[in-house]
């Protein structure tokens, strides 16, 4: 049996006090040995205990390094406990307004901005001087097209996919429960529905991905029934077919061996001691009409049920070849999730982190103008997912056509994640990614729950004051225009000169009205296929 670091020390910890107790009756030299034992013995028990720091309670004693690092200087953590590899893990000062935010602390900053306003690339917001009071109920949105009967009532930040499997229990029971204290949904990734998602009565959004896993046959294939009896659970008010993910698109889903328990076997409907390795497309349709006949289906079989898909855009004219099915058969989704090629992961191969996928914004955007084009935009909620982290992010999600947003790093991180990027080893040192009940005990759920509310409510409190400070209403009237990005020194644009935007119904009717490149998107792609035509 593989003991934790907090199990070997109640092992030891009574030897060593023992046996310093015994050389302080032998001689008295022996108390000099004795005081501090006992001493490390209180500090470690305390440690072990308290429900704060999943550090302290995997980590007794020895833990305190990595808060005293973080006393002494921030930087110095990379070197003791997280890691900073460029491109991958959030910033800093990011990951500090996560936690501040998610712990209660004040998240105000001292001495201006936290970055070169004049380096190319800055962008800010382009405040009113006659700014609005933020509301004092922060709005919601209803997400459900014209042929959806059961609409959902939506926070505008919800917990983007991430699976039960990926993640331990302990870190997905947190994350429901906060979502149902805050009043907000929780994607429970492709990973199906677990028994630690609905514990705690948190709104979910059901992601079926290609391994369709809660509805998955013997055979690998779609299960009408399983999928049936699933989607009535009353904590499931979405379901969200997974077509890629940012972090990888074109590849299926991975869960190392190691994190594949007997629980999660019979779940998912997979063996153990293997690598869970999703395919990388679906088995249920091959052609963009496919995929709208199958969502038809999964909203009559969840009982009209908001029905979307996620994706992470590659070949544009494939898009296109998707809103001519809808044109032709008259099925819409209710939403689409758009990811992006910075999503993140917990395992992945290094070549389709970096070098795979359409960037989030210019997916977003490029979706957005397709919709508008094809007269479409109306009947589809658009959903940005992919580093969103402050209310910045989502004030620039909604001028690029998001009518919402999902996370899912900053939520790991308001449960306690430190990116250390193990992940996919199965010894995350908080709990958080990891299958071992040792590590994950240390996990507290209550705790945590309430970090992971305070994270989110005070997210999108930061959102409305940011619509107020722009002088606007409501988040439906933020533009491209509302946000300005530095060229450079001496130059600025709106966002509106480098993202093109379509007017109503310009791609319908041959497309004349449209800008060249977006004439041949729709001249090489067809409803009844993916491959370009033409």
């Amino acid at each position: 049996m593989k003991l934790s670091i907090r199990q070997w020390f109640f092992v030891l910890a009574p030897l060593a006090l023992l046996g310093s107790a015994a050389l302080a009756v032998a001689s008295r030299w022996g108390l000099f040995l004795l005081v501090p034992v006992a001493l490390i013995v209180v500090v470690g028990i305390r440690d072990a205990t308290q429900p704060r720091h999943a550090i302290l309670r995997n980590y007794p004693v020895i833990g305190h390094g990595r808060y005293l690092a973080e006393k002494l200087r921030p930087e110095l953590l990379q070197y003791f406990i997280e890691s900073d590899i460029d491109g991958r893990p959030f910033p800093r000062e990011v990951r500090s307004l996560v936690y501040q935010r998610s712990k209660g602390d004040l998240d105000k900053i001292p001495f201006g901005a936290q970055t070169d306003v004049y380096e190319p690339g800055f962008e800010f917001i382009v405040q009113s001087l006659v700014p609005k009071d933020p509301p004092k109920t922060s709005p919601r949105i209803s997400i459900g097209g014209p042929d959806c009967t059961q609409p959902y009532d939506s926070s505008y930040l919800n917990i983007s996919a991430m699976s039960y499997g990926s993640l331990s229990a302990n870190a997905v029971l947190a994350m429901n429960k906060g979502a149902a204290l805050a009043g907000f949904a929780q994607n429970t990734g492709e990973g199906g529905i677990a028994p630690c998602h609905l514990e705690h009565g948190g709104d979910l959004i059901w992601q079926l991905g290609t391994g369709y896993f809660g509805a998955r046959a013997a055979d690998g294939n779609f299960d009408a029934e399983k999928f049936k009896e699933n989607a009535a659970l009353p904590q499931v008010k979405m379901i969200e077919l997974k077509l890629s993910q940012g972090a990888k698109p074109g590849h299926g889903g991975i869960l190392p061996a190691g994190k594949v328990t007997s629980e999660i076997s019979q779940i998912r409907g997979v063996p153990m001691g293997r690598d869970v390795l999703s395919p990388p497309g679906h088995l249920a349709f091959s052609t963009p009409i496919g995929l709208c006949e199958f969502i038809a289906q999964l909203r009559e079989l969840s009982g009209g049920k908001p029905i979307g898909f996620k994706l992470c855009v590659g070949n544009p004219a494939e898009f296109v070849a998707i809103g001519k099915a809808m044109l032709e058969t008259g099925i819409t989704p209710d939403f689409i999730s758009l990811d992006g090629s910075e999503g993140g992961t917990g395992a992945a191969p290094f070549e389709f982190i970096n070098s795979v996928g359409m960037p989030m914004r210019e997916g977003l955007n490029f979706v957005n103008s397709t919709l508008v084009g094809l007269g479409l935009r109306d009947r589809v909620t658009l959903i940005a997912t992919g580093k969103i982290a402050s209310g910045f992010d989502m004030f620039m999600a909604s001028a690029l056509g998001a009518d919402c947003c999902a996370s899912a790093r900053p939520m790991m991180m308001a449960v306690g994640c430190i990116q250390t990027l193990r992940c996919h080893t199965n010894d995350c040192p908080v709990g958080v990614a990891t299958q071992d009940q040792g590590l994950m005990s240390a996990l507290d759920v209550d705790d945590k729950a309430k970090r992971i509310a305070s994270y989110h409510s005070k997210t999108v409190k930061a959102y409305d004051h940011l619509i107020g400070a722009a002088g606007l209403d409501n988040p439906q009237q933020i533009t491209p225009h509302h946000v300005q990005r530095r060229i450079d020194e001496t130059s600025l644009a709106p966002l509106s000169q480098f993202y093109d935007r379509l007017v109503d119904g310009a791609l319908l009717d041959g497309a004349t009205e449209a800008p060249e490149q977006w004439q041949s998107y729709v001249r090489h792609s067809a409803a009844h296929t993916f491959a370009p035509v033409g």
